[in-house]
């Protein structure tokens, strides 16, 4: 998150990791980046640094839906990535250090938990670039991770094919006759939802109908990261860490898979009526990926996976627009997500809902 929460004081935080991880904090520094988690780098007198993450407990919808199921939630996806880094030996996981108490995440308040991470001083990947070194080792990863599965321990959790924040888009889209007042981009970001709304309902209809045809055939399950693109390695040296493992879980591989596919960057669609997603052939790192496993790609997974993203990216900027908020530096940059994620959804035809989308 790009701004600290109000309500937690440093003091409270280098206290907190005092108290739970016997470390004596010096300094703490605020870093503005990423989205669902506040960090800080947290120094000790010796000169050791530590990278803390909050997560807010009201903020992260496939992990329960309240903040005491968010928690437990997150603190089995953080337990998951230690076994995978300790038990397991895949040292590309960058878990959490463990507490005092030996656990994985500490509850600050009612709606903040905090994990403390070793501090890694490598060159962190940005979205949308990848290069080829780096996608050869990330596919040797997913690979050595896919299969470790057995070793992940039976706390992992399993991730379903629901839509998260779905109750919030269905709404949302039945809402774009009547003003949003919520704040600054509540009216930009319903006339550029009303603009592409029959897309995004036609994507509702093909996401359904993928994950029945998907459940129908019981796909194997692995453990996934569930978010494995270039924003969550970094690179130190000759080798590549994942990090962010909040999003880990049981499913099908190609959650982690279709963010190789070749045609991932931009979702494919006819532009017609029916906004067809078109399953990709599996070439290039995903025909790699199964020379290092043995196991098929399903390309209809590959897209449901894809479209899966799309559309949680287009609920979750929905649900902070549509909420009370101010002009910041995280609501501009849901502004502009939501006008990334609908722009590769084709407008309907104009009209006095229609909105515009500025890029």
């Amino acid at each position: 998150m790009r701004t600290p929460p109000a309500t937690l004081a440093s003091s409270a935080l280098a206290g907190a990791v005092t108290q739970g991880w016997g470390l004596d904090v010096s300094s703490l520094r605020y870093v503005a980046l990423g989205g669902g988690s506040y960090h800080w780098v947290a120094g000790t007198p010796d000169g050791t640094k530590y990278f803390l993450t909050v997560d807010d407990l009201n903020a992260k919808p496939w992990l329960g839906t309240r903040p005491d199921s968010v928690y437990r939630g997150l603190r089995a996806a953080f337990d998951t990535a230690v076994t995978l880094r300790d038990a397991a030996s895949l040292q590309f996981v960058l878990g959490p250090l463990q507490s005092l108490g030996g656990q994985s995440a500490c509850r600050l308040t009612l709606r903040y938990s905090l994990a403390v991470f070793p501090f890694i001083d490598g060159q962190p990947g940005r979205w949308g670039d990848l290069p080829e070194q780096d996608r050869d080792g990330l596919v040797g990863m997913l690979a050595e991770l896919h299969q470790a599965t057995s070793s992940a321990g039976p706390g992992t959790p399993r991730r379903g094919m629901e839509l998260h924040d779905r109750e919030v888009l269905t709404e949302a889209l039945g809402d774009l006759e009547q003003p949003w007042t919520s704040g600054p981009f509540g009216e930009r970001a319903r006339g550029a939802l009303a603009c592409r709304a029959i897309a995004v309902r036609n994507w509702l209809t093909e996401f359904d109908d993928m994950a029945a045809r998907l459940r129908r055939r019981r796909p194997k399950l692995v453990v996934t990261h569930g978010e494995p693109h270039p924003g969550n390695i970094i690179r130190v040296g000759s080798k590549l860490l994942l990090i962010d493992w909040d999003t880990v879980g049981l499913a099908p591989p190609e959650r982690d898979l279709w963010m190789l596919d070749d045609g991932a960057a931009v979702p494919a669609g006819s532009g017609g009526p029916a906004v067809r997603i078109v399953p990709t052939v599996p070439t290039g790192a995903l025909a790699r990926y199964t020379a290092l496993t043995g196991w098929a790609v399903d390309a209809t997974a590959i897209s449901y996976y894809r479209l899966a993203w799309k559309l949680a990216d287009i609920a979750a900027f929905t649900r902070v627009l549509r909420s009370a908020h101010k002009r910041t530096r995280d609501t501009k940059h849901a502004w502009k997500s939501l006008q990334i994620a609908l722009s590769q959804a084709p407008p309907k035809p104009a009209g006095r809902l229609c909105g515009c989308l500025r890029l």
